[in-house]
């Protein structure tokens, strides 16, 4: 491990986060659950989305681009459904209050299906079928984003990596959960890799002539003047099934944005509202109830016998062990409780920042 690498608690991290959100005019009940779900993500091994994500929202909230303090209407409700407005608040607030609402109508009535228009960029999805999760149920997540991902044969981004988030308890000690982008990689991996001046991948990016591209911070950069497109799962044009994972980003641009009467596509680049610059997206959120099918414990055993199956099947030989979705963040969730959290020179330079301009002294960290 490189030797600019420190580990911090995760506690310690999360109180950082929470004051920190605090410090900018945040609520503290908001701030708690967006320092949750960040440190969720770091504790699972996401480091794309957790600490690495803080100084984004952080400027976002500085610049006026999200508001600090947010505002949800309900727009319309039934009893298994409901339309949100989060007034361009924190995605994350929004979405916990959406998925929650879902759990809610799922306890009741078997379903409960949320959408929410007017949002902002939520965190890991997986956090939110984790909700559902530990109410023994299904939780499904999706959210679309800023254009990254281009049409199978096309060379403009026009899709967000737009994850399809699926979970569901097992009577195992992790549940299932894949939380995935539809893109090959995400952005928070290309930001990652620019941290530390890591190549890319061959075939996971494509420049506005269709080439390939491996430069994490020219992709950045080329990003930002969309001549640099991020591959649908499958990869280039129709030989390996790009199709596929074109046709699975645009499911969840419908479900974040045609329910919603919500952005898509390239408005989500960002729409100038009052003068002010805002960054909206639409997110979908389903909770299925067990209990209103088979019943809850007997769907965790079989849930479990499908993961025991699979880890179980014949491997390749001189592959150690097969994993089933969720296991990896579990065991790096174990292993975070005793090393911490890893934080590069870059991550450490943004808490500094953040520390330094909102006077959190009070927070101790080993590069202070």
């Amino acid at each position: 491990m490189s030797e600019d690498i420190v580990y911090v608690d995760a506690n310690t991290l999360e109180n950082f986060m929470r004051d920190v959100f605090i410090g900018l005019g945040v609520p503290e009940e908001d701030a708690t659950i967006i320092a949750d779900v960040l440190i969720t993500s770091d504790k699972r091994g996401i480091d794309s989305h957790g600490i690495q994500r803080c100084k984004m929202y952080y400027d976002r909230i500085k610049e006026g681009i999200y508001e600090a303090i947010t505002k949800i209407d309900i727009i319309k409700e039934g009893p298994t459904t409901a339309l949100l407005d989060g007034n361009c608040g924190i995605g994350h607030v929004i979405a916990h209050k959406a998925m929650k609402m879902a759990i809610e109508k799922a306890k009741k009535y078997g379903l409960g299906a949320v959408a929410v228009k007017n949002s902002t960029h939520f965190g890991i999805a997986g956090y939110y079928s984790l909700m559902a999760i530990e109410e023994g149920m299904i939780g499904i997540t999706v959210t679309n984003a800023r254009p990254s991902i281009p049409p199978t044969f096309g060379c403009e981004p026009m899709l967000g990596t737009n994850p399809l988030t699926v979970g569901a308890p097992t009577d195992e000690k992790f549940p299932f959960l894949i939380d995935c982008a539809t893109s090959i990689i995400q952005r928070g991996k290309v930001e990652i890799n620019a941290r530390i001046n890591k190549p890319l991948p061959e075939n996971t990016v494509i420049d506005d002539k269709g080439e390939i591209m491996t430069d994490p911070n020219k992709i950045l950069d080329e990003m930002l003047e969309r001549k640099a497109s991020l591959l649908p799962l499958g990869g280039k044009g129709e030989e390996t099934a790009g199709y596929k994972g074109y046709g699975y980003a645009t499911v969840v641009e419908l479900l974040s944005a045609a329910l919603q009467d919500g952005i898509y596509l390239r408005d989500t680049l960002g729409i100038v509202e009052d003068n002010q610059k805002r960054l909206k997206v639409g997110h979908f959120f389903l909770a299925i109830n067990a209990e209103s099918f088979i019943g809850g414990d007997s769907f965790k055993k079989t849930a479990g016998n499908i993961m025991r199956d699979l880890r179980g099947s014949r491997k390749i030989p001189g592959v150690g062990r097969i994993y089933t979705a969720g296991e990896k963040e579990y065991i790096a969730e174990n292993e975070r409780k005793k090393s911490g959290i890893p934080l590069n020179k870059s991550l450490q330079n943004d808490i500094k920042i953040m520390q330094n301009e909102l006077g959190l002294k009070k927070h101790k960290f080993p590069f202070s």
